[in-house]
């Protein structure tokens, strides 16, 4: 017999999952690989300001971190990093993030564990994506040269010697660079380059060079380069075939290269994508497990499947498990290892035997024992949205044509010992991915059931623009930015209105990034919301244009329109220039040290909103960057942003929290 649940406000429920939980209990994993009979894999552990530690996990279950610190594995390149590690015969090749140089680690003889070894001295290089040559005792990379302040960054592929750390360039002139790949028999190279103004899910080649006796680059040509067509993940099988992902057919399928003739495409799903945006390197979502079998993800409406792909007959074949995210493949001879994770389980590093299928789950994210009862299981929505919606927008030149339809995830309030008051609905808030070009998947996640188990729903939106859904619906973006992601969280609000989900007078909204910029343009240019958090948004789309890094310095350029002649645009869909049109109170985050988003977007907004005399508070963080990494911010964030709505909705707390001065509110 079910105990009888209290009858409260929403909003104001008592939950388990507090934010000293979430910080002091989880971690986030990535990068696992299967090397000499262990697991590796990286823990981000806010609880050491975000360091970044590789952990080696051996054959009988005992666990050794392998970078001490301050150590810490983490690559800038392009400013997202990714790539930033790699095992070979037993050594650990990573760049720490302090200096940005190469290290060497011992991972026979954990003794020396504690000594990492610098093995470039390049201050104003950067490295990232690395590939082992075995035949030239080097290392392939992705290089970023800083050395020119007063101009971009340059990229280009080099090497670095095993023994004296001496870099050599091998392929330069183009923008941008990623993914060199080796063939098995060490003969030639493959990696993708992108020019400005392209991001690479927009445009991409894929190159191919010979190498020589001396490691050098020859015959260096680039042998698919479409327009409009990205390129991803090139690959060599054991047999030293090339293949590759591209989204030619409108979806990220994988192709096999072929030197005479059209290359040939291998077994895939309709509507589904084996491939995911290039944000950071090292992204894995096919490999080889033999000559004639591939293990590969593929996606449909953001749910993640894991398959098997046997070329000789090119049939796919999903494998079953239980998981919905999945990221991360990397094999050996036996096994595959992931990181897998679902609605209902946090993400773990999972190995998977090849033969028999068997799962063993080495590490959690989260070792938290907490009942199920407090975690709400989302729903899957698809909601008709733009002009058929008939939104009251203030927003002009809204987009003409595309897609009735967009998508996103419901989380209802959900707390075994909580219900709602009688003729009640509960609060919503609106969360908004980063990107804008990314996605939100339906894995478990405690910073939102952090949220519903207090008695707030959350919609977790992927709106036109969300990769996972094919490439016409990435493209229903381009040009529109500000207008069409607006209006899809407008439209999903009418949408849980209608059903009588949510409470109409009660909706919130809050994004990080460009999901902050989706926020402000929200608040500024509709009427649907009440309140909002922007963590380290845009308010200024021309002073990001002008002052950000060059990975994203023309991303502007296909979302909103080319920079300078476009200015009008710029200003037209920046909330800065029409805070006269804002009325809802906001609350801001920032990193003092973004390089992305610099605090002056977030400062510029807050004095316009407080000359203005609308709610609005400023919490700015010592030493963070483009998203928060230490355990103390990241509790000050949850707990800050759920005593700003209760203020402004009205609603007590459960929580005892350390508040915050919100100007032009009176208490």
């Amino acid at each position: 017999m079910n105990p009888k649940k209290i009858t409260a406000a929403y909003g104001s429920w008592q939950s388990p999952i507090t934010s000293d939980l979430i910080v002091a209990g989880s971690i986030s994993i990535s990068g696992p690989v299967l090397h000499q009979g262990s697991t590796f894999w990286i823990e981000s552990r806010p609880q050491e300001g975000g360091r970044n530690v590789l952990v080696r996990r051996d054959s009988a279950g005992k666990e050794v971190d392998i970078n001490p610190a301050p150590f810490n594995i983490r690559t800038r390149v392009h400013e997202y990093g990714g790539g930033a590690y790699l095992l070979h015969e037993g050594v650990l090749y990573f760049s720490n993030f302090e200096d940005q140089q190469i290290y060497r680690s011992d991972c026979h003889d954990l003794s020396i564990r504690s000594h990492p070894k610098k093995l470039t001295e390049t201050p104003h290089l950067r490295f990232a994506n690395g590939c082992m040559d075995k035949h030239h005792k080097r290392m392939i990379s992705v290089i970023e040269d800083h050395s020119e302040t007063e101009q971009e960054a340059k990229n280009t592929l080099g090497s670095i010697d095993l023994d004296t750390g001496e870099v050599t360039q091998l392929a330069e002139g183009e923008d941008f660079y990623a993914a060199p790949t080796l063939s098995p028999d060490g003969k030639q190279l493959a990696w993708i380059t992108w020019q400005h103004p392209n991001m690479p899910w927009d445009e991409s080649q894929l190159w191919l060079g010979d190498i020589g006796a001396e490691g050098e680059i020859l015959n260096e040509r680039c042998i698919i380069k479409q327009t409009k067509v990205p390129i991803q993940q090139p690959q060599f099988s054991p047999e030293n075939q090339l293949y590759y992902i591209s989204d030619d057919s409108g979806w990220w399928r994988i192709y096999k290269y072929e030197t005479v003739g059209e290359d040939v495409e291998i077994a895939s799903k309709a509507n589904a994508e084996f491939g995911v945006p290039h944000w950071v390197f090292g992204q894995t979502t096919y490999l080889f497990t033999d000559a004639k079998k591939i293990l590969c993800v593929y996606g449909i409406n953001n749910e993640n499947f894991l398959a098997r792909i046997d070329l000789k007959r090119n049939e796919l074949k999903t494998l079953k498990t239980s998981y919905t995210s999945i990221s991360g493949l990397c094999s050996d001879s036996d096994n595959i290892a992931y990181v897998g994770a679902s609605p209902s389980h946090f993400s773990s590093v999972v190995v998977q035997n090849l033969q028999s299928l068997e799962i063993e789950e080495l590490k959690s994210a989260s070792e938290l024992e907490i009942d199920s009862g407090y975690f709400s299981i989302p729903e899957t929505i698809k909601f008709r949205t733009g002009k058929e919606r008939g939104i009251d927008s203030k927003i002009e030149n809204r987009m003409k044509s595309g897609t009735p339809y967009a998508h996103g995830f419901y989380y209802p309030p959900t707390n075994k010992t909580y219900q709602g008051l009688k003729h009640e609905l509960p609060p919503l808030l609106v969360m908004l991915h980063g990107g804008p070009t990314g996605a939100t998947s339906n894995a478990l996640n405690l910073s939102k059931q952090y949220w519903t188990s207090r008695g707030v729903a959350v919609l977790d939106l992927n709106y036109r623009g969300s990769t996972g859904y094919g490439r016409h619906y990435r493209d229903l973006l381009l040009g529109n930015w500000g207008i069409v992601d607006v209006e899809d969280c407008v439209a999903a609000c009418n949408y849980l209105i209608e059903k009588g989900l949510v409470d109409r007078e009660r909706l919130a909204i809050r994004g990080g990034s460009a999901g902050g910029y989706t926020t402000l343009c929200a608040l500024t240019f509709t009427d649907t919301f009440k309140a909002g958090a922007s963590h380290f948004g845009v308010s200024d789309l021309e002073a990001l244009a002008k002052d950000t890094h060059k990975f994203e310095a023309r991303y502007l350029d296909s979302v909103v329109a080319p920079y300078p002649e476009g200015l009008d645009i710029y200003r037209a869909r920046s909330p800065i220039h029409h805070v006269d049109q804002l009325n809802s109170a906001c609350i801001f985050f920032q990193g003092l040290e973004d390089k992305v988003v610099p605090p002056n977007q977030a400062e510029m907004m807050v004095k316009a909103l407080d000359e203005k005399g609308l709610p609005v508070a400023y919490v700015p963080f010592e030493g963070e960057q483009h998203g928060f990494r230490r355990a103390e911010n990241i509790k000050r964030c949850l707990d800050l942003e759920l005593y700003f709505y209760s203020k402004i909705f009205g609603f007590s707390t459960a929580d005892q929290i350390e508040g915050i001065k919100i100007r032009n509110l009176s208490e």
